[in-house]
């Protein structure tokens, strides 16, 4: 038997400082932020590292494309506010998104909402805020016309197109194949000319294909596919298109073996189909929509060490937090093989003595690992172990209320 005796490892999480031995957040070690927050478990949010990102991408992106911050990523109401300031517009999937982007005073002309199964309050809402709703299926179209008619306002509208490709090497596939979300591509010439007689205000497409891609090369492919798709599909439009959303996709590295996303190509690719629009479709601005990416590397969970304990010689540390606050952590959250997100021991120097063991949360069930035989720095009761790239779909995409344990705590640093 071949033995690989170089396994692949997690990128480096080089992204937050140390300082006497103490990981840092917001420039603060993680024993003064454990006791400023006054419990734990939480998550932090690091601002710099918000700001930082954010400037990257505006660096390799043309001035000519907008980004949208999608709320589903992170919708914490502080992290909301300092992203509005940086950022061009937002993308909400729900009422009460919708009302954390308004509150953080983001320009309802810039805001898009998204969502396969809007009730019919959501989509008076939307209506008298004054914000983009992306049309997912038939039924809204009437449903819109009514409340139109009701508040006197033009339902300003832009239609989700399912495609009929897919992101490839994408860790979750939105469109190609039959999906509940969007508009089938072959029905959408018909839905425009409804759109048209229902007298609804007609701006453009939304095409979301895939998420957590980490293959530049593919992103870009999608993103022309899908400008090539929105172009063909204006000819059929009742008015001028103004906006064209081409999703987001961009991914983070998660898991032994994968690297950063190069994003020089990609916005290489956008300068391309930025000159293409101008041509094509003059009056139409292009828009990419990033979650996980803006928010993703900038947050930890930290959960504090409660019992060291062996097992038929198995070392598990058990927490006090777990899979109720961080599911996508503990495997459950779309994995089909478990794999460990990159974990560390925040109050122990780097390069110290490690060992193989098993970060175990407090809840009465074997799926409540947070890391299984990862090696890590030696720790003991009252240590924090501390989980990276947790700024994205952790405790608004946890069961918090599962067996009846406390809520954990959110900070912006």
């Amino acid at each position: 038997m071949l033995v690989d005796n170089h396994p692949p490892v997690h990128a480096t999480m080089d992204q937050f400082a140390y300082s006497g031995g103490e990981l840092t957040v917001g420039n603060v070690p993680l024993t003064q932020l454990a006791a400023r927050v006054g419990q734990t478990p939480f998550y932090a949010y690091d601002r710099a590292l918000l700001r930082g990102r954010v400037a990257q991408l505006r660096h390799v992106l043309p001035p000519a494309v907008k980004l949208h911050y999608a709320l589903k990523a992170n919708p914490l109401p502080a992290l909301v506010g300092l992203m509005a300031s940086l950022v061009d517009g937002m993308d909400v999937a729900s009422s009460g998104e919708l009302k954390v982007a308004l509150d953080a005073g983001v320009n309802p002309a810039e805001v898009s909402f998204a969502g396969p199964g809007k009730r019919g309050t959501e989509l008076r809402q939307a209506v008298a805020s004054g914000v983009l709703i992306n049309i997912e299926s038939v039924r809204e179209v009437p449903a819109l016309e009514r409340v139109s008619m009701e508040l006197g306002l033009a339902a300003r509208v832009a239609v989700r197109v399912n495609p009929d490709f897919e992101l490839k090497g994408s860790g979750m596939k939105m469109g190609g194949g039959p999906k509940p979300f969007g508009v089938d591509v072959e029905q959408v010439p018909s839905l425009l000319a409804s759109i048209g007689r229902a007298g609804l205000a007609f701006e453009g497409f939304h095409l979301f294909a895939g998420s957590q891609n980490l293959r530049a090369e593919s992103i870009c492919e999608a993103q022309q596919k899908s400008f090539a798709l929105a172009e063909r599909l204006s000819q059929d439009a009742p008015s001028a298109v103004r906006s064209v959303n081409l999703g987001g996709g961009f991914g983070i590295p998660y898991f032994p073996g994968e690297q950063r996303l190069d994003v020089v190509p990609i916005g290489q690719n956008l300068a391309q189909l930025a000159d293409r629009a101008r041509r094509a479709m003059p009056e139409a601005a292009l828009v990419i929509e990033l979650g996980r990416y803006l928010v993703g590397e900038a947050g930890v969970y930290v959960t504090r060490i409660l019992d060291r304990k062996t097992s038929r010689d198995q070392t598990f540390l058990v927490c006090d937090g777990g899979l109720h606050h961080h599911l996508a952590a503990s495997g459950n959250f779309g994995q089909i093989l478990r794999k460990n997100y990159p974990v560390t021991i925040g109050n122990k120097a780097l390069g110290g003595p490690t060992e193989i063991v098993s970060l175990a949360g407090p809840l009465c069930t074997p799926l409540d690992l947070l890391a299984d035989r990862m090696t890590l720095p030696v720790a003991q009761e009252g240590d924090f172990a501390v989980v990276f790239q947790s700024g994205a779909y952790g405790a608004s995409a946890s069961p918090q209320n599962f067996l009846g344990h406390p809520a954990c705590i959110e900070v912006l640093v």
